[in-house]
């Protein structure tokens, strides 16, 4: 670990950096993996049109299909399916055989937005930590969307505006393309349009949306709203009316989230692995050493140094689920 991130001297780079560097390798284009200022950017081939139009079209990325190789200074570099957004990526950096895996984010739950996480065998994992306590179980995707559905479904019949909440890359996406269209139209927020612009660019079937700035109608009753979590209380809400607010995060499995958040509804949908997630992906990469960074550490170190295996800490600026800063391109005219 350098001051500017997690560096392979090997191959003379970092992996999600949080400050410039020569040469920067992409677990994911969210703001908190991918930052601005660096030379050359590496990335999977699905995430170099995200990353371009978060970063500036003008950056040099590099991009690299999942499994394929290529071989910097002395290591050899590949990338996997980590299956928590579009082309969000596993890093496998192999020096002469002993072999390491930088996860970024994952998670195992399947999504039709992206492509699923794939276990990569390796001698050491590096884990996030995001959601690493036994009280974090997620229900099934099913469930959620029912549960989504029959609240937009009674909103509708109530005449309000179903505004839901969702990180603008990425969850907006997977509640578009999991909620039941036919129920009404589907609105959505500037920063979530584009990126459904991209998924749909990139091949992912997503069902119409309308940027809500745009619409034709002042009449927003019946329809589902799709914003970023910042927009909570914001006065950009006003145009819809009549409304009722949820959330859709991992979180909102915790009831005081949902009181701080001030919100209506809180639907349990995260885009990172729960407890059981995380202990079957470290398994099934049959790793002996695992560093584990950002969200609970200390539970999950505990648990895998008892074990056997040798666990250890390490600090980052990496945030987790719903924590992420409103970036510039996320706001929107109130």
């Amino acid at each position: 670990m350098r001051e500017a991130g997690l560096y392979c001297p090997g191959g003379d780079f970092y992996i999600d950096p949080w400050k410039p560097v020569d040469r920067a390798v992409i677990t994911h284009a969210h703001a908190d993996h991918a930052r601005a200022g660096s030379l050359n950017y590496l990335c999977a081939t699905a995430c170099a049109p995200i990353l371009r139009a978060r970063l500036g079209q003008e950056i040099a990325i590099q991009a690299l299909d999942y499994g394929n190789s290529l071989t910097i200074g002395t290591v050899k570099i590949s990338l996997h399916p980590a299956g928590h957004i579009l082309g969000s990526a596993q890093v496998k950096v192999d020096s002469n055989g002993y072999a390491w895996v930088v996860s970024g984010d994952y998670k195992l739950d399947p999504d039709p937005t992206n492509q699923p996480f794939e276990p990569v065998r390796c001698n050491g994992f590096v884990t996030e930590a995001t959601f690493a306590l036994p009280i974090f179980r997620w229900p099934s995707s099913a469930e959620t969307f029912a549960e989504i559905n029959a609240w937009w479904q009674q909103n509708r019949d109530d005449k309000r505006a179903s505004v839901l909440y969702g990180y603008s890359l990425g969850k907006a996406q997977r509640l578009i393309a999991g909620v039941d269209a036919s129920i009404g139209p589907i609105y959505t927020h500037g920063a979530v349009e584009r990126m459904n612009e991209i998924y749909r660019q990139s091949g992912v079937p997503l069902p119409p949306t309308v940027y809500a700035m745009e619409a034709a109608t002042k009449d927003f009753s019946g329809a589902l709203i799709v914003a970023p979590p910042g927009m909570n209380g914001s006065a950009w809400l006003r145009r819809f009316g009549n409304f009722s607010n949820a959330m859709a995060s991992g979180w909102m499995q915790v009831r005081g989230h949902r009181r701080r958040r001030a919100i209506d509804r809180g639907f349990v949908l995260s885009d990172h692995a729960d407890w059981p997630g995380l202990l079957s992906a470290i398994e099934q990469t049959g790793a002996d050493q695992v560093w584990v960074t950002h969200g609970s550490i200390a539970p999950l170190l505990r648990w895998l140094n008892e074990k056997g295996i040798a666990a250890t800490g390490l600090q980052t600026q990496f945030s987790g689920e719903d924590a992420n800063p409103a970036e510039p391109e996320e706001s929107d005219a109130a």
